[in-house]
This record gives structure tokens, C-alpha cells and sequence, in this order.
């Protein structure tokens, strides 16, 4: 319940908050969320009292900043919490005007596993959770920490348990970035761990640790490098392609027809980390062009806004886009001398 009524300094707005949600959980610790709402939208002034909430200023602000209010009301409604992550990604998704709630978004549970729910955190997020469900192959392009790989097995995980597949496969190649495997210690299984390593990690979040050996020793559940697929028709089966922008063209295709009936894949990968040798293309790079448009194919696209780790890693990605775009910006007209576009020479004119 509200009231609006027009003040010197602008429009002014009263809020009721409804008792069943604790002003503590709105406002949270020492007003921390509500911090938020503030520094989001400086042109309102908000004073809390009782469980009421008066906001004056710009009346476009304050029915944003309403909006905003009413989404966290919605989500602790559900008896989830809000972090200020949560209620800046509210914020951002009120400003796309799109046509999903964020609460909806925010609430929308994936997996629950010893106490602990996996939801989709951002619009673009739940997006590629949605598509999954819709589609037999979809590709999941983005930068670092945006979820791709996480959410993929989360859901492969609720695929398993609600009998839609028999096993899960998980596969990366196992690219030599700076060592050659033959030079490593160990036995190859041993070699190929660390590349397999984040996918043994997103298995013990959403499952008893205790039954993971059981289910790989069973063959419910796989994970091996990218050559193991070779040869294979992978029947009723959830299959993730991790790192896929460290597939060649030809290991692309090999993976993508092993699909069989009854299956799901999903392909999870950044353009901007590929680790293949020089004049080696990326199959990931080159899949979009080949399959846009074909029926039961969806791709989605993850961005900075979707970084789910520290808020410092969104910013860090944004920075070096921008230096990937001025390195191949080609210089003003007239220009001299060495330019951020142009190539490096050595000695001689030698590049």
C-alpha cells in the first residue's frame, strides 16, 4: 500500500511493507541493501520508520525505486534471502525492461542438494537454463564466471535424478597450454585429471560426494577428455562439451554427431580464451555460422553482466574488451607511427 502526493522538493511516495517480511531482511545488515537502492537512484530520498518506507524526488525515480522494493519483497516472500548482488542484478533487470520479473528470475529453483538451492542468478542466465529445456543442443558462449558450465551440469544432474536421461557424459579437450602432456608425471589418467578437474568440482556441489564414485565406476555418470567420444552414439544421455573454444572445427562436428536419441547436449565455451596453436581455428567460433537457423539448435550469449564471481570480474572482462577492440582499431587517417592496430615489427620489418 502506497500514497503519492506532490512536495516542494519533488513528488513523495509512502510505502507499507507487510509484516510478514521482516524490515531487517529488506534493508538488511546496517542497511546494507538498502544502501543499494540509494546509490542506484541518488535523485530519491528515502527515510525508513516502523515498517514504513517515505521516498522523495524525481517521481520516474521513485516508482523505479517502488519497483524495485516490490521485487525484494517477492523474493524474501519466498523465503530466499537477498544479498546486494541480488538486488543490484533486480535493479539491472528493471532497467531492460524486460518482460520477466526479476523475482521470478531470482526464485526459480534448478536443484536443491544438502541444504543448498542452485537458482539462475541473472535474466540472461535463466534464459540459458530455459533453453535447455526446450532444445536437444544448445551452445553457451560467454566469458568467465557467468555460470556456463555450473548451470549446465546442474541441470544434467536434475535430468539424471528425474529419469529424462540413464548418464551423464562430461568431456573437455585437453588442450596443452604452455605443457605437453607426454612431459607431465604420472599415468594419463593422471595427465588429463587437471583438465577435468571443474567438472569433478561442479559434481561435488550438487551431489553426495559419498556416490560419485559409485555412479562413474556404474557408468552413469562420465567424465573424460574430448578424444574418448570418437566412434561413440550417445543414447539417452545429458552430454556437456566444456572449453569448447579449444575444439578444432573437425572435433567440433566428431562431438556434435555422436548425439542419439533420447539426448541432450550443451556446449559451453569463450571465444576470448582459446588456448589452440596458431592457425588453428576455432570449431566453436566457426559452429554459429553453420548451424544458425537449424531447427532445435539454440545459441546463447552470456556477457560481463552475467559474472557471478566477484563483482571485480565483470569489470576486468569489460577492460579487456576494450583493449581487444583498440588492439585491432585501425589507425586515424594520416597517422604515423606504431598504432595499437597495428602488428609489432622486429628488426628488419621482420613481424
Amino acid at each position: 500500500m502506497a500514497e503519492t502526493q506532490g512536495a516542494p522538493q519533488g513528488a513523495q511516495h509512502r510505502i507499507v511493507v507487510p509484516s510478514s517480511v521482516p524490515m531487517v531482511s529488506l534493508l538488511g545488515s546496517g542497511d546494507e541493501l538498502l544502501r543499494v537502492v540509494e546509490q542506484s537512484y541518488p535523485e530519491v530520498d528515502v527515510l525508513v520508520r516502523g515498517n514504513e518506507i517515505t521516498m522523495t524526488g524525481d517521481p520516474g525515480d521513485i516508482a523505479e525505486a517502488e519497483r524495485v522494493l516490490d521485487e525484494m519483497v517477492a523474493v524474501l516472500r519466498t523465503g530466499q534471502g537477498l544479498s546486494p548482488e541480488a538486488v543490484e542484478r533486480t535493479i539491472a533487470m528493471l532497467r531492460a525492461r524486460t518482460s520477466e520479473r526479476p523475482a521470478d528470475v531470482l526464485t526459480a529453483n534448478i536443484l536443491s542438494n544438502r541444504g543448498r538451492t542452485i537458482r539462475a542468478k541473472t535474466l540472461n542466465q535463466k534464459r540459458y537454463v530455459d533453453a535447455i529445456d526446450k532444445h536437444t543442443i544448445v551452445f553457451s558462449i560467454g566469458p568467465a564466471g557467468t555460470g556456463k558450465t555450473y548451470l549446465a551440469v546442474a541441470k544434467a544432474v536434475q535430468a539424471l535424478q528425474a529419469k529424462q536421461v540413464t548418464r551423464i557424459l562430461l568431456t573437455r579437450p585437453a588442450v596443452e597450454a604452455g605443457e605437453r602432456l607426454g612431459f607431465l608425471p604420472g599415468t594419463l589418467s593422471e595427465k588429463i585429471d587437471p583438465y577435468l578437474r571443474p567438472l569433478y568440482d561442479a559434481l561435488h556441489d550438487m551431489m553426495d560426494p559419498a556416490t560419485i564414485p559409485r555412479l562413474m565406476t556404474e557408468g552413469t555418470i562420465e567424465v573424460a577428455p574430448l578424444a574418448y567420444m570418437r566412434g561413440r552414439t550417445l543414447n539417452d544421455a545429458f552430454v556437456i562439451l566444456d572449453e569448447a573454444q579449444n575444439t578444432s572445427p573437425e572435433q567440433m562436428k566428431m562431438f556434435l554427431t555422436r548425439l542419439g536419441f533420447g539426448s541432450k547436449m550443451v556446449v559451453t565455451g569463450d571465444v576470448t580464451q582459446i588456448d589452440l596453436p596458431t592457425g588453428t581455428h576455432s570449431g566453436l567460433k566457426v559452429v554459429e555460422g553453420i548451424l544458425d537457423g537449424v531447427d532445435d539448435v539454440h545459441f546463447c550469449r552470456l556477457s560481463s553482466h552475467d559474472v557471478v564471481r566477484h563483482r571485480l570480474v565483470g569489470r576486468i572482462v569489460d577492460a579487456y574488451s576494450r583493449f581487444d577492440a583498440e588492439q585491432i582499431r585501425p589507425p586515424p587517417a594520416g597517422a604515423r607511427g606504431p598504432h595499437l592496430g597495428d602488428r609489432r615489427r622486429g628488426p628488419g620489418g621482420r613481424s
